[in-house]
């Protein structure tokens, strides 16, 4: 297995930005023909949102994996870009240490800060949101949900979850919270937090174990 597979983080996020590209090019020189018009009008035309959003998470990724894979050893294992079986969706990253396995959604929001929204308390139940120029909540259960389908592979091996966001508003000093168990942090804060790690786990047959199951993406 080695200290981390081959396959290219963000590479599947990459594929579906340039395919919704290409569909959205061709949908453009339909009206404005194959020639020159057609070229001018493709260079003019902004992209669509929801086209971008692929491209900024391919680079999200890809700057996640780079620090990942900076701090791969033999007793730490990463996996990248895994497909979830039955699913279209995907595990961005799985980082296997000694004391357990990390499932990792690498997330790409500019300049916006991740923080933590509490609500209820005495009088109402408390609710636990995550708030990203807006509620983001939806990440949290997501990862949760990933972190449920590795662990019903590997139990009892531990199984934690973290959102990574790159190029966020982190503020100088603080700024990481967990939110129900997951831990909200940036890259290189979540690679020192791995590398702190220790325990008795099998990383490669854990490894091995979770690549036949959650295949490339």
């Amino acid at each position: 297995m080695g200290t981390n597979d081959t396959t290219s983080a963000g590479a599947s996020a990459q594929r579906e930005y340039d395919r919704r590209r290409a569909r959205d090019e061709a949908k453009i020189r339909e009206t404005w023909g194959e020639g020159r018009l057609g070229t001018m009008a493709v260079a003019l035309s902004s992209e669509r949102q929801s086209t971008v959003a692929w491209k900024s998470g391919a680079v999200g990724e890809a700057v996640v994996g780079r620090t990942l894979d900076a701090i791969a050893s033999d007793d730490l294992v990463v996996l990248h870009d895994r497909r979830i079986p039955r699913s279209r969706a995907n595990i961005d990253h799985i980082a296997v240490t000694r004391s357990g396995v990390w499932v990792i959604d690498a997330k790409r929001y500019r300049d916006k800060r991740p923080s933590l929204r509490v609500e209820g308390g005495l009088f109402r139940p408390r609710v636990e949101k995550l708030m990203v120029g807006g509620d983001r909540t939806r990440l949290v259960d997501s990862v949760l949900h990933q972190m449920q389908l590795v662990h019903e592979l590997i139990d009892p091996v531990p199984v934690s979850g973290a959102l990574c966001f790159v190029d966020a508003d982190w503020p100088l000093i603080g700024g990481s919270f967990s939110t129900r168990g997951v831990e909200v942090c940036w890259p290189k804060k979540l690679a020192k937090r791995l590398t702190s790690l220790d325990g008795q786990v099998d990383v490669a047959a854990t490894a091995a174990a979770i690549g036949q199951r959650f295949l490339p993406a």
